[in-house]
C-alpha cells in the first residue's frame, strides 16, 4: 500500500472514530508501528489530525471543544437514545427512590423517557438542567427538584458554590452523569471547570453512580477530571470498551451495559 493509500484510510478512520491507535492501525494497514508514526507526523503537519499519546485524534478534538446543547443533540442521537432506554431499565417500573440528572444530551435522552413515566409510586428527580426540568415538570408522577446556581448558556446547566453546597446536603439512589470523554489513564472528564466540580459532587452524593457516554467519547480526554473509573458502578455505552480502556474498567469493577 502506497504512503497515500495509507492516509487517505488513516482519515476515513478518524472521520468514522474521531481516534485511531498506533497498534490498530498497523494491524489495519499492515505496516509496521513506526511506519504508522511517520504516516501520523506528516498528517499532523497538514492539519488532518493531532497526536496524542499511543495514536491520534481528528484535529478538531481538543481538550476545550464544547458545543452547545443543540448542536450536541443531532450527534449520535440514535446511539443515544439507545443508551437511555438501557439507563431507564435500571429504574424500571418499580423504582421508589431519587434520581439525579447530570445536564446532558444523553441524560436530555434519558428525560424524554422520565416525562411519560407512569410508575406505581411516585419518585424524586433532581437535576441541574434547566432544559430537563423543563420537560419534566408537567409529569404529576414525578417530584421534581431544580438545582439552583448560575446558568450557563451553553449546557443549560447550573454551576456554582450554591449547586455545590446543595448536592453536599443530597444522597440520591442513582446518578446519571454524562462525560465528554472516559479514558484509562484521565477517567472521566469534561471541558468546563465549573460544570466539572458539580460532577465531581454529584459523584460524592450518589449511592450508585451511572455513566451515560456514547462511543465517540470512549478513550477521549477532555481538560477537567471529575470522576476517576473506580467512583463508578456502572458504564452504559453503545459499543463495547477496547485495549487499556476495557482493562481498566475491568480492574475497577466497573459494570458495563452495551445498549
Amino acid at each position: 500500500m502506497y504512503a497515500i493509500e495509507r492516509h487517505e484510510r488513516i482519515a476515513e478512520l478518524l472521520q468514522a472514530s474521531g481516534r485511531v491507535t498506533v497498534t490498530d492501525l498497523a494491524d489495519s494497514l499492515s505496516v509496521t508501528a513506526e511506519t504508522v508514526r511517520r504516516d501520523l507526523d506528516v498528517l499532523e503537519r497538514q492539519g488532518a489530525l493531532r497526536r496524542v499519546h499511543g495514536g491520534a485524534v481528528a484535529s478538531g478534538k481538543t481538550s476545550l471543544v464544547e458545543s452547545t446543547v443543540a448542536d450536541r443533540a443531532v450527534r449520535a442521537r440514535e446511539a443515544k437514545v439507545a443508551i437511555a432506554r438501557a439507563g431507564f431499565a435500571l429504574v424500571g417500573d418499580n423504582f421508589r427512590g431519587s434520581i439525579l440528572l447530570d445536564a446532558g444530551t444523553t441524560t436530555g435522552a434519558l428525560a424524554e423517557l422520565l416525562a411519560d413515566w407512569r410508575g406505581d409510586e411516585h419518585i424524586t428527580v433532581i437535576t441541574n438542567s434547566v432544559p430537563i426540568a423543563a420537560l419534566l415538570h408537567r409529569n404529576p408522577a414525578l417530584d421534581l427538584h431544580l438545582l439552583g446556581g448560575s446558568v450557563r448558556g451553553v449546557t443549560g446547566a447550573a454551576v456554582g458554590g450554591s449547586t455545590i453546597e446543595q448536592l453536599a446536603h443530597l444522597r440520591p439512589d442513582i446518578a446519571f452523569l454524562g462525560a465528554n470523554g472516559i479514558s484509562a489513564d484521565f477517567g472521566l472528564s469534561t471541558p468546563e471547570e465549573r460544570e466539572s466540580a458539580v460532577k465531581s459532587a454529584m459523584v460524592r452524593a450518589a449511592r450508585r453512580t451511572v455513566a451515560l457516554v456514547d462511543s465517540s467519547k470512549l478513550g477521549d480526554e477532555a481538560l477537567h477530571r471529575f470522576a476517576e473509573l473506580r467512583d463508578l458502578d456502572t458504564l452504559i455505552t453503545d459499543a463495547d470498551p477496547i485495549g487499556t480502556l476495557s482493562a481498566a474498567l475491568d480492574a475497577d469493577e466497573v459494570e458495563v451495559i452495551v445498549a
